[in-house]
């Protein structure tokens, strides 16, 4: 397959700038650079980036001719131990969590027993009734002696009031503005464009929550078929997916958390039990893997991509914001025409228009490729998942767009593992059930109107 050439990215023009709160970042790059300019190939592997379908397949044959029978899960474990970047780590006990009422009931049930630290991290943090229930408890913590490190993304909270976090702090809670909009108050150097986008909480350094789930009541209602109901005002209840983590792995999440403490120059952490022995909880393999936009490539795109040329059965991603770059497109479309069955559930509805009619701009594309696509209804769909083969899933903040892979800081939890890939697959097919099913004959026929928004919204992708 051809890859795209590493440049330098185009400079925006200062219109842009401007919409972009009035700042220009100069721009990271991506392995592969997502731009659209074609090029010369660039041949990645192994520790350098995403795994070639060669390499993949070489991986396989090593596998068979150690004469034990190989299966899926040794091929996709290979593979995930050769995309290196942070460790491989067994005994893990993993739980999924679907939707805000639940992530927020055992979110609050591991701050209500914390007996050394609490460190959080979040994008969105609203004075809300959900707001202010995290804020009370932190402050009761911090009270009681339990150190509690907050860190909370300047754009993000935008429009949360100074008064909530000043209450806060006046609890004694340790904040940290991530990247502020306001240059006068930045300590790490003024990068606007770029985002804290993930939502991670660690209580004693022994169990950790990691997914899409900011803090805010348009969580407050299920939607799940059996618990659904319409939030106040007639919006639709918010679809989404959380992990409840306890293990070692929760070390390397803890160390992705005081790498960007340190890295934005925050107060030094107050002396607590960061890093304790921890001993196994369950069976789960898992990888932490963060991202950043300082680094050469996202260790989450190249990981996904391994995981995608390596599908031998099953492709089955829910994403809220789906805006590929072309080499996603292809390893989707190269993954069905081996025979592999490729799924994606993507919202009906959206908080963002612009994102929305630039995921569709990519439906003909992927249709015709035969793609299944499917668009979740009576929700609105903000999860971030995808289970390949039912033994290789992830979960996180990444959304398969642009600003994820290139913008932001993410964090996702790779689980290796049939067990827990089977959870996810029933979670896929509830959604599944629970969406329409977008048909290329169908599609073919929407009007120009639509096909006007699709076109006006896919030159703003990159940006979005």
């Amino acid at each position: 397959m051809s890859w795209p050439t590493l440049s330098k990215l185009t400079p925006v023009p200062a219109l842009l700038c401007l919409a972009l709160l009035g700042a220009c970042s100069s721009l990271p790059t991506i392995v592969p650079d997502m731009v659209h300019s074609p090029g010369e190939p660039v041949q990645l592997d192994g520790t350098h980036g995403p795994l070639s379908p060669e390499r993949s397949k070489a991986i396989l044959e090593r596998l068979s001719a150690g004469g034990a029978e190989t299966n899926i899960f040794d091929l996709h474990l290979a593979v995930e131990e050769a995309v290196v970047g942070s460790p491989l780590s067994a005994g893990n006990k993993v739980e999924l969590l679907q939707d805000g009422p639940s992530t927020y009931q055992a979110m609050l049930a591991a701050i209500t027993a914390a007996k050394d630290h609490i460190n959080m991290e979040t994008f969105i943090l609203d004075d809300d009734e959900v707001g202010q229930r995290f804020a009370a408890e932190l402050i009761v913590k911090q009270q009681e002696g339990v150190q509690v490190n907050l860190m909370y993304d300047s754009v993000g909270t935008l429009g949360t009031p100074k008064a909530f976090f000043k209450e806060l702090a006046e609890g004694g809670v340790d904040l940290l503005e991530f990247n502020p909009v306001n240059p006068m108050t930045a300590n790490a150097g003024w990068e606007v464009n770029q985002r804290d986008h993930r939502k991670l909480l660690i209580v004693d350094g022994r169990i950790a929550f990691l997914g899409g789930i900011n803090i805010s009541s348009v969580y407050s209602g299920g939607s799940l078929s059996q618990n659904s109901k319409i939030r106040p005002g007639g919006e639709l209840p918010w679809r989404d997916t959380d992990l409840q983590i306890e293990g070692p792995v929760v070390a390397e999440l803890q160390k992705l958390f005081i790498k960007t403490w340190i890295k934005q120059k925050g107060e030094p952490l107050v002396p607590r039990n960061y890093l304790p022995l921890l001993e196994p909880k369950g069976n789960e393999v898992v990888r932490a893997i963060g991202s950043s936009p300082e680094e050469p490539y996202s260790l989450i795109y190249a990981t996904l991509i391994s995981a995608l040329r390596s599908a031998q059965s099953e492709i089955w991603l829910t994403n809220a914001y789906f805006v590929p770059d072309p080499q996603l497109l292809t390893a989707l479309k190269q993954a069905v025409a081996r025979g592999v069955d490729v799924r994606l559930v993507l919202p009906s509805s959206t908080d963002s228009w612009l994102v929305f009619h630039a995921s569709r701009a990519n439906f003909s594309e992927l249709l015709e490729a035969g793609v299944k696509l499917y668009e979740r209804r009576g929700a609105l769909l903000h999860v971030k998942t995808a289970v390949i083969d039912g033994v290789w899933s992830t979960v996180g903040s990444t959304n398969l767009d642009w600003r994820s892979f290139l913008h932001n800081y993410e964090v996702n939890a790779v689980v290796l593992g049939n067990e827990f890939g089977e959870k996810m697959r029933t979670a896929f097919q509830e959604d599944q059930a629970n969406s329409n099913e977008i048909t290329l004959q169908q599609w073919r026929r929407r009007s120009l109107l639509v096909r006007a928004k699709e076109l006006a919204a896919r030159i703003w992708e990159y940006w979005l």
